[in-house]
């Protein structure tokens, strides 16, 4: 053989052996079961077969829209233990693209597609399943559709509704006259119903097919991308105040196309009412024809042993029938009358966990430092890194919430999550003291604590037996610590 043909088949030799590497890179989350609700406890979820809890945080909500240093950012959260991320399909931030291709003229046409903006949400669902991380889609956030310069330290540089392509002043395929759009609206989301046409365009509240049917080529566009993948959940809007049905028929919309593909999908709604007893989020609650998880995230405005509270009544009204409940953002940034304090979002994390939910991430850094959550920052990091490291020693699948085990607990001093007469788990938010009553034998439990700001073991420490056991924390701030029987 020649020179020429020995460098011929070398190349189609290194062409093929890339095509495999690249086959097998891809195989490796292809093959993997979808993410579900767990069979042995849907009060949590499974992935590949197996039990998952569900911990995160990260810099952006928007994260496939900020390519730039996403696959290190992915790293970091993987590294630090965590495995679940929020992606709003949301354009309102500086160098954002939006989903809709621009003309020339300066205009957005409806039919066709911004290329960029679909592989940047691809190259984020691809990163995030080769590291299994979970990612939980947000399809309508309000924010990209109300007026501009939101409140609360979003900042002018964030775009609305008067950047948007569906506003008609912005786009070639309607106008404000055929919509029934206005092209500035001079309010701000809110937690009940606007006259925001846009979220009125479904059959059952204003049928208007000129705007909806644009509404639905994007969201097939997204389950176009996002029904390969294992590891995607599916949330109707961030905090959204309109009618119901809005987010109902966008529930039924997405359901039907997947079955179309035989694909399953789990659906969950936000509703932006902070109050878990009220009629419309019981309603959501229970609402299982359209929903497949709860959204609890709004129950992060509370705090201390309300913020407990309302997780336990939203639990026991679903008891008969579970149903994961999901955290996508825990706020708790500067000291304000929504966000309180840092400390206080990191004690809502444990808290959530103790309290059965399925997942907890951290909500972004704002404009100004950490005024809304703390992301993926290093104390994030580090509350991530330590609940990772407790529940990799306690199998919380198993486990209640039961605080009825303690005596002496004083006002959310102290929190316990336990499988009676096999392991028990208690949290303290800010050092202190209880005693739990359960049953121990001698030689044969021990008790081990975790100092959760330096994600550290304390040495286990034996029991003497009894049934009434004193607990008291090593020292002040945070703690956790494990009653099991000794290895």
């Amino acid at each position: 053989m020649n020179k020429i043909g020995s460098f011929k088949l070398l190349s189609l030799m290194v062409v093929t052996l890339l095509f495999i590497i690249s086959c097998d890179s891809t195989r490796d989350y292809e093959q993997k079961e979808s993410i579900q609700i767990s069979e042995e406890n849907p009060f949590y979820w499974e992935y590949d077969g197996e039990p998952l809890l569900l911990l995160g945080g990260s810099k952006e909500d928007n994260l496939f829209n900020h390519p730039e240093g996403l696959e290190a950012h992915l790293d970091a959260l993987q590294s630090a233990g965590g495995n679940y991320i929020r992606n709003t399909m949301s354009s309102r931030n500086p160098g954002n693209r939006w989903p809709f291709k621009k003309l020339e003229n300066g205009l957005y046409d409806l039919e066709q597609w911004d290329e960029e903006y679909w592989d940047r949400f691809e190259n984020l669902l691809n990163l995030a399943a080769e590291r299994d991380i979970i990612v939980q889609v947000e399809i309508w956030d309000p924010w990209d559709y109300f007026k501009t310069e939101a409140p609360l330290g979003f900042g002018p540089n964030n775009a609305g509704w008067e950047s948007n392509p569906f506003n008609p002043r912005l786009n070639v395929n309607y106008t404000a006259e055929e919509s029934g759009l206005d092209i500035q609206i001079e309010y701000h989301s809110k937690a009940e119903p606007t006259d925001h046409v846009f979220f009125h365009t479904v059959p059952k509240l204003k049928d208007i097919a000129v705007i909806r049917q644009y509404q639905e080529k994007f969201v097939e566009k997204i389950l176009s991308v996002s029904l390969d993948y294992p590891n995607v959940l599916y949330c109707m809007n961030n905090e959204i105040g309109e009618p119901a049905e809005w987010g109902k028929y966008w529930a039924r919309f997405i359901r039907r196309k997947a079955d179309e593909r035989d694909e399953e999908v789990f659906l969950t709604d936000m509703r932006r009412n902070s109050d878990f007893t009220s009629r419309e989020q019981v309603s959501l609650l229970m609402d299982n024809e359209h929903y497949d998880f709860f959204e609890i995230s709004q129950n992060n405005a509370n705090d201390g042993q309300k913020h407990y509270d309302l997780i336990m009544s939203v639990r026991n009204r679903i008891r008969e029938n579970p149903k994961p409940l999901n955290n996508v953002k825990i706020y708790g940034g500067t000291i304000g009358s929504w966000t309180t304090s840092v400390e206080e979002g990191t004690r809502r994390f444990w808290r959530n966990i103790f309290g059965g939910c399925a997942s907890a991430r951290f909500h972004r850094p704002g404009p100004s430092r950490h005024y809304f959550g703390i992301g993926l920052s290093d104390l994030a990091q580090t509350h991530i890194k330590s609940m990772r490291m407790f529940m990799e020693n306690f199998d919380i699948f198993s486990c209640e919430p039961a605080n009825h085990f303690m005596n002496n607990r004083g006002l959310n001093e102290a929190y316990c999550i336990a499988e009676e007469d096999e392991q028990y788990a208690v949290y303290f938010p800010d050092g202190g003291d209880c005693k739990l009553t359960i049953n121990y034998s001698t030689g044969e439990w021990e008790k081990r604590w975790l100092d959760i700001s330096n994600s550290a073991w304390h040495e286990a420490e034996p029991l003497n037996g009894g049934n009434r056991l004193t607990l008291e924390t090593p020292g002040d701030g945070q703690w956790a610590v494990l009653i099991t029987p000794s290895e």
